[in-house]
């Protein structure tokens, strides 16, 4: 046959590009089974994941790269077990993002703000942005081997995507669940819009707190007031004292002056004053503050803004009017102190709300909004996942999913902003509103065609609460909605869990009647080796395209998985990366062997009969990693159902590298020179490599193709080709390895096998202590008891791997008298016998024995206490005659050794 040898090392530079172009090409990343086909077949079950959409300017962080991996892995799974697989793609419009980037870009290259740019010409300039540079996260995105379906991608400002926006403001609105008006919000003075409150953070800051007097009418009697914001003093509407606090109440019901302004505000009394906190008496804004609005709502107080969009002082704040809010809080404070109305200034630790994208301190601002009415979707919300037609992965999150949306406030949709989903509403002269799914021609209440549209765009959130069904075709019943719908993961990391599972959640009970998902899989941040937050302050960011370039794709994500449980957070560190791209090499090498002797075979045909129907027994060794491997299948499948990934990685690279490559692949280099179990072991090696191959898969997928592509190769010019009649031409659509129930040989091949290695072991860590060589071949005499079958049909095996002379090994039942000038060894009841005469320094030896006596000692000690206890009453009886095995194995040992050092 035609030698086909890999080259020594994996180069994945010229692989991955390739190998994906190859994939994308071959349409494997499509569903088999599609709905739009003729040949379509509704009984197949669909698995569909829909991306979480990336913002569409942004560029790959490692937090990319851990949700790709993890879906890559979920769908490749599911894909390699039969299901038609979909994992849809797509990006997010992300308004205040985006817009963000735009407007710093007018700024910096042609020194021009939006405002002078205007509405229309703005938003092409976005469109402009969005084209130039919008693909760059997707090209990325396909860089980590993202078996996505391209020809299904979205974008939550496309034409469909956007009907189903419109659609679902309207039917909202009709329901009576969208309204409009007054309401306190968070306003970010940077960005000059509305943020809600997930994307407000707050950090503990030192600030000055301003001790102040709220003079009494008529009177020069003062109630001691403290705030840290003493520009909003300017928005005061009333003093609030408990209503039995003794140093107070007899003032409430009676006046007080605004200062500066001379404002007559009342004194009220009011339970949610703390008599305790600060000096007992509130001065009351409901126009800046949610808990003074709360108050307000209460008496019946007016409320007043002093604060326009910029944060500047608008005309209710006289004539501090148009001053920055730092300014005027300078100023009037240096007014008050002229006006002898200042007590003192202190420091003080508080929390500051500060915009998550501006950064800037965020103000609690009265403002005319659009809101959704949130009770009802946070009940059917609710009872989703009580009712367990929802699953949280993992669990512990329910409870932070249950106490937000128990709490759940109205949600301001409403944004001041130019990019994005403008609301369908539009007014006419008279200010009547026109709601409409369509761009109205006219008013709907009074005809007139002069109408203009609402100026506001809707929250992101808004539209990517309505991915999963909307990237389908909803409001459409598209043949895609009909089959892939609802979807079955949404996978995406904990810290978003309100901002946007739980509005897809809601979503899609509203419009569509269903979950639209089964399981909600939570990843943890990605946090550097320490455990730090990565970030660029501290420079200890991964820039996973720079690893990949180093390393390679697969390396890096199976870093990811493997270092990975549900919702724990993640540390990596490139050497991480470094070992991995090692275990990718790994797979390559024992791929370059497994290849070899495939290649090694005579394809004539009587030769493989003769050879076949001569060969030995299965061998020992043979039947061990048959045992291993099934074993391993059994605890991968168990893992994945558990969502438990990062646990089946590691199983499945400890199998490759130590029971396939260190152990098994050694001694198949001694079966292979024998003619007569040449071919079954050849067989063994290309069955063993094969699963291990399809197991890895989804975790590292292009270096498993790329060898999978030539084990293949070499098979189908093989006497063993009737091993891969059945398989896929690629390794991305073959079977995933199926769980077989344990058979009764298993368990015993493993055990006898790990006694051979134990034994192996023992001489091999020996020889390395004593310092001698791996080529000096040494005699041995072995006391096997009634092992001793097992080691008689072992001893090849055990002298190739640990160096001895097998024409000078000797095994026996037992020995009458123990070798004179021998080193002993014991495993369990097994003695060995080693003539190190002369290579063995004798004070060392005994020093060793000691130390073996007095570990065994340690061991019986701490079982007889164990057995002499409540342990031997209470325990079950197997567990309790397990133990007492092992003290009787340990006596044993001891004995040995007691005999050896005589």
């Amino acid at each position: 046959m035609t030698k086909k040898e890999l080259p020594k090392a994996y180069d994945f530079k010229s692989t991955e590009a390739r190998i994906y172009a190859m994939w994308e090409a071959g349409g494997f990343f499509k569903p088999h089974n599609d709905p739009n086909n003729a040949n379509f077949d509704p009984n197949v079950k669909p698995f569909v994941i829909a991306i979480p959409p990336p913002n569409v300017t942004g560029e790959l962080h490692i937090g990319h790269a851990m949700f790709v991996s993890v879906e890559d892995l979920m769908i490749r799974y599911h894909r390699m077990k039969g299901y038609s697989a979909l994992w849809i793609p797509g990006t997010d419009h992300a308004g205040i993002a985006t817009q963000l980037m735009v407007e710093r870009d007018l700024l910096k290259n042609e020194e021009v703000t939006r405002e002078e740019l205007g509405r229309e010409e703005f938003e092409k300039r976005t469109w402009e942005w969005k084209r130039k540079y919008g693909n760059i996260i997707t090209t990325q995105i396909r860089r980590l081997g993202a078996s996505c379906d391209w020809d299904r991608e979205r974008f939550t400002l496309d034409d469909g995507l956007s009907t189903a926006v419109r659609e679902a403001f309207v039917r909202l609105y009709e329901k009576g669940l969208i309204y409009r008006g007054p309401r306190l919000i968070n306003w970010s003075p940077g960005l000059k819009t509305a943020v809600s409150d997930l994307e407000v953070e707050y950090s503990e800051e030192d600030v000055q707190l301003y001790y102040f007097k709220y003079k009494l009418k008529d009177s020069d009697e003062f109630i001691p007031v403290a705030t840290i914001r003493p520009e909003t003093i300017l928005g005061d509407t009333a003093v609030a004292v408990h209503p039995e606090d003794e140093r107070y109440k007899k003032y409430i019901g009676k006046t007080v002056i605004v200062p500066i302004l001379n404002r007559e505000i009342p004194v009220i009394g009011d339970d949610y004053v703390s008599m305790e906190f600060g000096t007992g008496a509130l001065k009351i804004t409901p126009g800046h503050d949610p808990n003074d609005y709360a108050i307000a709502q209460r008496h019946n107080l007016p409320i007043i803004s002093v604060l326009d969009v910029e944060a500047k002082i608008n005309a209710n704040g006289g004539k501090y009017q148009l001053q920055d809010r730092y300014e005027a809080r300078k100023n009037l404070w240096s007014d008050m102190k002229d006006a002898n109305l200042t007590i003192k200034t202190e420091n003080y630790r508080t929390t500051i709300p500060r915009s998550q994208r501006g950064g800037e301190i965020v103000e609690p601002m009265i403002s005319e909004q659009w809101f959704v009415k949130m009770e009802s979707l946070a009940n059917a919300g609710l009872e989703a996942v009580r009712n367990e037609k929802i699953k949280i992965v993992p669990e512990r999150f329910e409870k932070t999913y249950f106490n937000w949306l128990e709490n759940i406030k109205d949600w301001c949709i409403s944004r001041q902003l130019w990019w994005g989903h403008r609301i369908p509403v539009w007014y006419c002269k008279e200010n009547h509103m026109t709601v409409a799914r369509e761009d109205p021609t006219q008013c709907a209440t009074c005809g007139s065609k002069e109408i203009r549209q609402d100026d506001d765009v809707l929250d992101t959130w808004f539209s990517s609460g309505l991915w999963p069904f909307s990237t389908l075709g909803w409001p459409q019943q598209t043949a895609d909605l009909k089959y892939f719908y609802p979807t079955s993961y949404m996978e995406t990391g904990y810290d978003i869990i309100f901002f946007w599972v739980a509005r897809m959640i809601m979503m899609g009970l509203e419009f569509t009647n269903e979950a639209p998902f089964h399981t909600v899989y939570l990843h943890g941040l990605v946090r550097d080796e320490q455990g730090r937050k990565m970030s660029k302050t501290t420079g200890n960011v991964i820039d996973p395209l720079i690893v990949m370039d180093e390393f390679g794709t697969d390396a890096l994500r199976f870093t990811l998985l493997v270092g990975s449980t549900p919702g724990n957070d993640t540390n990596v560190g490139v050497k991480k990366v470094e070992s991995n791209r090692n275990f990718a090499n790994k797979i390559w090498n024992a791929g370059r062997f497994v290849i070899n002797a495939i290649e090694s075979l005579e394809v004539n045909k009587e030769t493989s009969t003769q050879v076949t129907r001569n060969a030995q027994p299965v061998s020992l060794a043979d039947q061990w990693i048959q045992a291993k491997l099934n074993k391993l299948i059994r605890n991968v499948e168990r893992q994945f159902q558990n969502f438990q990934y990062g646990q089946a990685g590691a199983e499945i690279y400890e199998f490759i590298w130590s029971d396939f490559a260190d152990w098994y692949v050694e001694i198949a280099k001694g079966q292979m020179q024998n003619a007569e179990s040449k071919m079954q072991t050849v067989e063994m090696l290309a069955k063993v490599f094969d699963t291990c191959l399809r197991l890895l898969h989804p975790f590292t997928p292009f270096v498993t193709e790329e060898v999978w592509g030539h084990l293949h190769s070499a098979l189908r010019e093989s006497s063993l080709s009737n091993l891969c009649k059945d398989w896929t031409q690629v390794l991305i659509v073959a079977k995933f390895p199926e769980p077989t129930d344990e058979e009764s040989w298993e368990a015993k091949s493993i055990a006898d096998f790990e006694l051979i290695q134990e034994v192996i072991r023992s001489i091999r860590n020996l020889r390395a202590e004593k310092g001698i060589a791996p080529s000096k071949k040494i005699p041995a005499t072995i006391s096997a008891g009634d092992k001793l079958d097992l080691i008689s049909n072992q001893i090849s095996v055990i002298a190739s791997l640990s160096g001895l002379d097998q024409s000078q090994v000797t095994s026996l039942k037992s020995l009458a008298e123990k070798p004179s000038d021998s080193t002993a060894l014991i495993v369990g009841s097994i003695e060995i016998y080693l003539p190190l005469a002369g290579m063995v320094d004798v004070a060392n030896e005994k020093a060793r024995l000691e130390k073996e006596l007095k570990e065994a000692e340690s061991h019986i000690t701490r079982l007889e206490n164990l057995l002499n206890g409540d342990f031997a009453n209470k325990a079950p009886a197997a567990l309790v005659q397990k133990e007492k095995d092992k003290l009787a194995g340990y006596k044993d040992t001891a004995e040995k050794i007691k005999a050896q050092l005589k």
